[in-house]
């Protein structure tokens, strides 16, 4: 156990994204005791973590990758609620049930810890819990936007925020500047995902990628791949 402990606590000290995590805030001997209920996990694209409605028995980190939360409709049909990026947290903690599906759209690794050995841990960790109340505001201001984005924005401002939200979810940081201004982003949905998270027809995004190519705001040498050439012009197409 001593020698899993050492391997993993090596492993968080060189995490690249630890300091925007909800661990960030713990000190090197409570980043010890969390290693010890926690393990890593990779999961390859399509992966299922966990299913809506099934006992909540596991919350994550997420490491690297790119995960969907989705929920099914009345009728049947996926409709994904939103996306996860690397610092984020999957989960509820101090939940008895999983609110949604979550998988794996890219390769991903994640921390993985116990729900109930978590609960646990942040109870006895006010630092933590002050993290994860942080985190759970920053959720409900992105669930705000993103309900903005549904209810008001024409189909150009919607997929005009939502490249931009890629950007610089992928690329945390800075993005003003000039490498960042020709960033390339791997699309991590199809174009008729992208249309169900929009509430848009496929017909309409694929019109809106070509008329952003047309107007040199961005260019798309593949259905998977983007490339912004003017930031600052898609910056103004996604204003309200």
């Amino acid at each position: 156990m001593d020698i899993i402990a050492t391997r993993l606590s090596d492993f968080c000290h060189s995490c690249s994204v630890r300091n925007r995590a909800i661990c960030g805030g713990l000190h090197d001997d409570e980043i010890a005791l969390l290693n010890n209920i926690g393990r890593r996990r990779t999961l390859r694209a399509g992966e299922q973590l966990s299913w809506e409605g099934d006992e909540a028995v596991l919350v994550a980190n997420v490491i690297d990758g790119v995960l969907k939360l989705s929920t099914l409709t009345s009728d049947g049909r996926e409709q994904i609620l939103g996306l996860s990026y690397s610092s984020d947290f999957l989960g509820r903690p101090f939940g008895q049930t999983t609110p949604y599906d979550v998988e794996a759209l890219t390769d991903a690794q994640v921390c993985v810890f116990q729900r109930a050995e978590f609960d646990r841990f942040a109870r006895e960790h006010p630092q933590l819990e002050h993290k994860l109340l942080e985190r759970t505001l920053t959720e409900l201001d992105r669930t705000r936007k993103w309900m903005l984005m549904l209810g008001r924005m024409n189909a150009e401002q919607k997929l005009a925020s939502f490249l931009l939200e890629l950007s610089s979810r992928l690329a945390p940081g800075d993005c003003s500047s000039d490498d960042d201004a020709l960033q390339s982003i791997e699309l991590p949905l199809s174009r008729q995902q992208i249309a169900d998270v929009l509430g848009l027809t496929i017909e309409t995004v694929s019109r809106q990628i070509a008329k952003f190519r047309r107007d040199g705001l961005i260019d798309a040498p593949s259905r998977r791949q983007v490339t912004i050439l003017d930031r600052e012009k898609l910056e103004d197409r996604a204003v309200c």
